[in-house]
């Protein structure tokens, strides 16, 4: 298990405590069931009930010897309970209890996240909100492009979030099952009842079938929708860095009272921590193939599939909480350089509006090709001269046979690239 990035909360969850005490309870509400049936005597439950418990380091003792942790814990749990003991587990299979007992941290963890989620969600719309209106550069293959606003980054982010917000609530609901079907699942040696008595007081469905394991592509879903939340931060954390960059230095990350960026040179302030997330997306991603890699397995049933998903599972959720967790407070602490955005805005003298131009000019009847060359011919020596784009359209016969000073106000008027930022707004549900 990743200890340096858990949080006490995510990792209580993959505990051996957490574990066995899951355990017990499936154990127990199974013998719930089997009283209710007439299988198991009223006693003999009360004393169950009473009685059972378990010691983690003694466990682990036993299982030393008998190399099963199943019955390692059965083993442990009959000295407590006694002669009685021996109605706990009947008919069911190691992977009853394992699979349920894994859904049931899955479903633990994925609730952790999804909180996360709604965290970073409100911090995205706070931030959209603030900046909604902050012209800056655009950028396509990483060339200026045309303006936008900082505020339609945060809202893509939010909008991207809330995604994510639906696709961890349809992975928790798809990992959200369980089985009691014994050693095939064909419920030979017990009844179905108590695979649906069990679930229900987990808060679990009953999967439809299952062969002695649930199928693991419920849990490769579950592991990818966190690769693709993982990912989508990773996106947000590589734009915090290009936008870092000291010839961009639009946003920077928050650096600390007592913060140092390098053992080498003191004046530096590193995207460290969006670096950081970049990074650990990459375990998750990868964990994701894992996941996938654990859906055939021998006859549909074998183990192959457990020893990774007990590095897997917890690896993946503990990381996923820490991203998510580092990222909000990496996203609302921005800092958010004005001047540079401006003087970026304004680095490529006027040739962002070459588009408006070439639009206004086909307005104004002149041929599309035409109105391209014109407009490409006076782009490049722009460009090449760092002359204003306006002061050479100025002194083109060819442009302002077509255009007058009304037009070129309008053409460079940084209005037009927010006209409809509240439009895209409400559509996002940012009010």
């Amino acid at each position: 298990m990743i200890k340096r990035y858990s949080r006490p909360e995510a990792e209580a969850i993959w505990t051996d405590e957490n574990k066995f005490r899951i355990w017990l309870e499936i154990e127990i509400l199974a013998c719930e069931a089997q009283n209710k049936l007439g299988l198991i005597p009223a006693r003999a439950l009360k004393n169950i009930k009473h009685r059972s418990k378990f010691n983690t380091a003694k466990i682990l003792r036993i299982e030393k010897t008998v190399k099963h942790d199943v019955i390692a814990f059965l083993t442990n749990v009959a000295e407590y309970a006694g002669i009685d003991s021996r109605f706990i587990h009947i008919g069911m299979t190691s992977s009853d209890v394992l699979d349920t007992a894994l859904s049931v941290q899955l479903k633990q963890s994925g609730e952790i996240l999804l909180r996360d989620l709604l965290n970073v969600k409100k911090t995205l719309y706070r931030q959209a909100k603030k900046y909604k209106f902050l012209t800056m550069i655009g950028r396509t293959h990483g060339v200026h492009a045309e303006p936008v606003t900082l505020g339609l980054k945060f809202a893509l982010w939010y909008d991207e979030n809330n995604r994510n917000i639906e696709r961890m609530k349809r992975a928790i609901d798809v990992i959200s099952v369980g089985q009691i079907s014994g050693a095939v699942g064909t419920y030979e040696h017990i009844s179905p009842e108590v695979e649906k008595y069990v679930c229900k007081k987990l808060g679990l469905k009953t999967t439809k079938i299952s062969t002695q394991v649930l199928q693991r592509d419920r849990h490769a879903e579950f592991l990818t929708t966190l690769a693709i939340i993982a990912s989508c931060v990773d996106k947000y954390a590589t734009e915090i860095r290009h936008l870092q960059k000291t010839e961009v230095l639009e946003l920077e990350e928050q650096f600390t009272k007592g913060q140092k960026g390098s053992s080498a040179m003191p004046h530096k302030k590193n995207p460290i921590t969006s670096e950081q997330l970049s990074g650990l997306a990459r375990v998750i991603r990868g964990n994701s193939i894992a996941a996938l890699e654990n859906i055939p397995l021998w006859h549909e049933r074998d183990i192959s599939h457990s020893s990774v998903e007990r590095i897997i599972m917890p690896d993946s959720t503990i990381l996923l909480d820490y991203i998510l967790n580092k990222f909000n407070t990496l996203a609302g602490n921005l800092r958010v350089y004005k001047k540079n955005i401006k003087r970026n805005l304004e680095l490529t003298n006027g040739l962002i509006f070459s588009q408006s131009l070439l639009l206004r000019l086909i307005d104004k009847k002149m041929k599309r090709e035409d109105a391209y060359r014109i407009v490409q011919t006076i782009a490049m020596k722009c460009w090449e001269e760092k002359i204003d784009f306006i002061t050479l359209i100025r002194a083109s016969k060819e442009a302002m046979k077509y255009l007058t000073e009304k037009d070129l106000t309008e053409v460079f008027d940084y209005n037009k690239s927010r006209k409809n930022v509240d439009f895209i707004f409400r559509r996002t549900g940012i009010k």
